[in-house]
């Protein structure tokens, strides 16, 4: 079984976000949960995508799931986006690719210049009260906090301006206790930097400390700076240590979020 660590939403190695890729050889089943769980411990980033051809005639080319260190997600984008590329590269698969996944069917559409554009349901914000502790947790006062729905699970925070959010140093452990995870974002400063919005991603109640570059997180991002900028295209960095941009494009229940994707490792699994 052939591994691959591919580092997404970047065109440079050792930036953007690290995911596994295990393409699987059965068309019928994933292995057992455990096994995957273990594979996904041992790859110890993000998230470890897995994913095997179905048959012709249905309504999705390959089933997907993705795995953290400590547990199945129902959505990902950059691991999403890491697959994509490398059935596109190795010659796996050709063209739109469709995956099923726990977020019902998602496109995944390469196009010339070597970048993938995702397909996702645009998550559905809610604005709620600002949960005890937050602020303490996140070290910073929110100015607005919205649930992000079923597909996401965290909360999409709106903190004071760019230079909060590259200063957060949340603690992790109070922040695990007030939801499962937090996207804190901020307007850009200068929109002459090519990027419209900034955000940080952390997600200590799943295993993932601070995400580089959250795919997923774009489509509760892209709804909301659209209306607060009123534009349906729009380019967020996410201001972590590796850094990234995410291209996004609202389509009302749809989100799409381009970006490209680099294999820096590639090995065989042996256990």
């Amino acid at each position: 079984m052939r591994i691959r660590i591919v580092d997404a939403f970047t065109d440079r190695p050792f930036s953007g976000n690290p995911a596994g890729v295990l393409l699987l050889n059965d068309a019928d089943a994933f292995p057992d949960d455990s096994r995957l769980q273990d594979i996904a411990l041992e790859v110890n980033h993000a998230e470890t995508a897995f994913a095997h051809p179905l048959p012709e005639g249905g309504e999705a080319d390959w089933a997907l799931r993705w795995f953290t260190p400590a547990t199945e997600v129902a959505m990902c984008g950059h691991a999403t986006l890491a697959t994509a590329h490398v059935l596109h590269t190795t010659g796996a698969h050709e063209g739109p690719v469709r995956f099923a996944t726990r977020s019902g069917v998602l496109v995944a559409t390469p196009a010339a210049d070597g970048s993938i554009t995702l397909d996702f349901p645009t998550a559905p914000l809610s604005r709620i009260d600002t949960p005890d502790g937050l602020a303490e947790a996140l070290g910073a006062e929110p100015l607005t906090v919205l649930d992000t729905g079923p597909y996401i699970g965290d909360l999409l925070v709106e903190i004071a301006d760019e230079k909060s959010v590259h200063g957060l140093s949340p603690d992790l452990k109070a922040l695990a206790a007030s939801a499962r995870g937090v996207i804190a974002t901020a307007r850009a400063e200068d929109p002459a930097r090519g990027y419209d919005f900034v955000s940080r991603c952390f997600f200590p109640h799943v295993g993932i400390d601070e995400d580089p570059v959250t795919g997923s997180a774009h489509t509760a991002l892209a709804p909301f700076w659209s209306e607060r900028l009123g534009r349906p295209d729009l380019t967020g960095l996410q201001a972590s240590a590796r850094s990234g941009r995410v291209r996004t494009e609202l389509r009302g229940d749809r989100t799409l979020l381009s970006g490209r994707a680099v294999v820096v490792i590639e090995g065989e699994l042996l256990a």
